[in-house]
């Protein structure tokens, strides 16, 4: 059970943008809430019902992950919480070699040793659907495709989906024996799988992913994991699903962007990077009119005296108050690894942001908001509002005071998201 003094839930965001979403689920849902980027100490976790930790683990080596996964799980198992969460993408993309779902469950819970580890298969409120076992996803044209032949998910550049049996897909990053929740099964109540689920933590059977094919069936999870009597944590794995289950918040909060800007009206610009190359994204850059773009080549990305004058460029036109969107071109080698495009993407996002003031800050892709808020000095995030569905608006605690930012995923936001965080009515 949770101490008094306890959250209810830790997470632990496999990278910065997913976490971020989380943290803005858990606030609507009513849990005081804060998103940290170092594990945070029991003073800051007092009062809280869910904290959270950002990581970049989703573009790290299974060797890494551990490492990474060591260095913060101690501070964070000792908080008694009842429900550790791993937040992963919602389309679950991942490898045995990068971003293993698998190595992070096993480091995890060699520190919390957990009862159960339950894995929500889908997020209806977000459009990704789990039947039978098999993940579905959304596109930009609002059709939805089986994760395998979806047709951005199963092209990804690092870690694309070729099986959408996610038993098999997490099998093979060493997560064996799953159990299935079917649909059918969920459909019939609540009791009989806290019957089973509580078996099956005495039996030492602990491994079960639910399907989630409508918003109910999140409800129905959510009765589950109020009904479940166990005497260690609980391991929940997936998207933000877990964060509406656990707080009966069903996903259908406006995406309204009701955000007072701190500094709006005073001049001060709103600068965006966009370092996802994903065909959502590049969609968005193509749609933004209220920005000057700034294109960085891999000529520029890969000579140090080039990349420093794209900074000052950058921060000459923002200083003259007007907008800027730099971004990464999709359909260019970088001729780098990622680890090394994303270092240098987060270098030049803190360089330009830290000596110029903004209005607001926006960084598309989850390894790129990963590194680059850890560049900025952030020290934790608090909820502000919605920009779209799955991209949240946050205040950002640094040294020079509080920063707005909107952080989202290379597939998450409508074409004209650029456009309005920046303020336009469109």
């Amino acid at each position: 059970m949770t101490s008094l003094d306890a959250p209810e839930c830790v997470y632990i965001g496999d990278d910065f943008t997913g976490a971020s979403d989380t943290l803005a689920t858990f606030s609507k849902g009513g849990a005081r809430t804060k998103l940290f980027l170092q594990p945070p100490t029991a003073t800051e976790m007092a009062d809280l019902g869910a904290v959270g930790i950002a990581t970049g683990l989703r573009s790290m080596a299974p060797r890494r992950m551990q490492e990474e996964l060591e260095r913060i799980m101690a501070p964070l198992a000792a908080s008694r919480a009842r429900f550790f969460h791993y937040k992963v993408c919602s389309t679950f993309d991942s490898s045995p070699k990068i971003g293993s779902i698998g190595a992070a469950v096993a480091a995890i819970s060699a520190h919390i040793h957990p009862a159960l580890v339950l894995i929500i298969g889908g997020q209806p409120s977000l459009g990704r659907y789990c039947c039978f076992g098999h993940l579905f996803a959304g596109a930009s044209d609002r059709s939805v495709h089986r994760i395998d032949r979806h047709p951005v998910m199963s092209r990804h550049p690092v870690t694309p989906m070729r099986e959408s049996d996610l038993r098999l897909h997490l099998t093979e990053q060493g997560l064996a024996d799953i159990a299935l929740v079917a649909a059918t099964e969920i459909d019939q109540g609540a009791p009989a799988i806290i019957e089973r689920l509580s078996a099956a933590a005495v039996s030492g059977a602990p491994c079960f992913l639910f399907d989630a094919v409508c918003q109910d069936h999140i409800s129905m999870l959510a009765e589950v994991l109020r009904g479940l009597s166990v005497e260690r944590p609980v391991l929940l794995v997936g998207a933000s699903s877990v964060a509406e289950a656990l707080t009966a918040n069903d996903g259908s909060s406006a995406a309204t962007m009701q955000v007072d800007k701190p500094d709006a009206g005073s001049g001060l610009p709103t600068f965006i990077f966009a370092g996802s190359r994903s065909s959502v994204t590049q969609s968005q850059v193509e749609a933004a009119r209220l920005f000057k773009k700034l294109p960085l080549t891999p000529q520029v990305m890969s000579d140090p005296k080039l990349l420093q004058s794209a900074v000052e460029e950058a921060r000459r036109h923002l200083s003259t108050g007007a907008n800027l969107l730099a971004h990464l071109l999709p359909e260019e080698d970088y001729g780098l690894s990622n680890d090394d495009l994303t270092e240098r993407s987060a270098r030049f996002v803190a360089a330009v942001a830290s000596e110029i003031h903004l209005s607001g800050l926006g960084i598309a892709g989850g390894d790129t908001s990963s590194a680059a808020v850890v560049c900025l000095g952030v020290r934790s995030l608090s909820y502000l509002g919605d920009a779209d569905r799955g991209v949240a608006i946050c205040s950002a605690e640094t040294a020079d005071g509080p920063l707005m930012l909107m952080l989202k995923g290379g597939q998450m936001g409508n074409t004209d998201l650029f456009d309005r965080f920046a303020g336009a009515r469109l």
